[in-house]
């Protein structure tokens, strides 16, 4: 392993021990000692790679924003062409679904909002990373549909922006604003009825 190579995998450890203890204890409890001791590392390498807890903080959030992102994007990479809607829709919003519940998606909603007071860009540093893709990348697959003839002529931005409060909707009020953890079953029926609506009303 190159010294290069070596430095990204230590600096992501730190990265993914840091977002986890942050979601486990919060900003304010969380220590630096104690990501430290998650990541594998000693103390003074946690601040070789970042100058202060609230740094590492802010680059543990935007890494984790890039990996939900990722998700994402690959789930809207489900929608295509291929002579049923139903069926390839049904599948994006169960996919998106199930990762807007997971853990780590949930744990940076929470984050991001309890330290809105203290890091207020960061909201809009989240959302352009997660729902600002999301949007354009399944407003992108939707217009392929138009196009392939399977959803009648309509605006794709608006299609993907209906379609993504279709699921997020449900889901926070069931969840309680991802305090209560949705079962699996629950999870795919918002996304169902969410596909099956954008289906009834655009579908050719």
């Amino acid at each position: 392993m190159t010294r290069t190579g070596g430095r990204i995998d230590k600096q992501q450890a730190i990265l993914d021990a840091a977002f986890a203890v942050f979601a486990r204890a919060g900003f304010d409890a969380a220590n630096v000692q104690e990501i430290a001791d998650a990541a594998g590392v000693a103390k003074p390498t946690v601040y070789n790679h970042f100058q202060d807890k609230e740094t590492l903080f802010r680059a543990a959030l935007a890494a984790a924003a890039e990996q939900v992102a990722a998700a994402n994007l690959a789930a809207v990479q489900r929608i295509a062409p291929d002579g049923d809607p139903r069926r390839t829709l049904t599948r994006a919003a169960r996919a998106l679904a199930r990762r807007c519940c997971d853990e780590q998606s949930r744990a940076l909603r929470t984050l991001t909002y309890a330290q809105l007071g203290r890091f207020p860009e960061l909201l809009t540093d989240v959302h352009a990373v997660t729902a600002g893709r999301l949007g354009d990348a399944l407003a992108d697959r939707l217009a392929r549909l138009v196009v392939g003839g399977q959803l009648r002529h309509c605006d794709p931005a608006v299609v993907a922006e209906q379609f993504l409060a279709l699921l997020t909707g449900p889901l926070e009020r069931r969840s309680q604003l991802g305090t209560r953890r949705l079962p699996a079953a629950e999870i795919d029926a918002v996304a169902d009825n969410a596909a099956e609506t954008i289906v009834r009303t655009f579908a050719v």
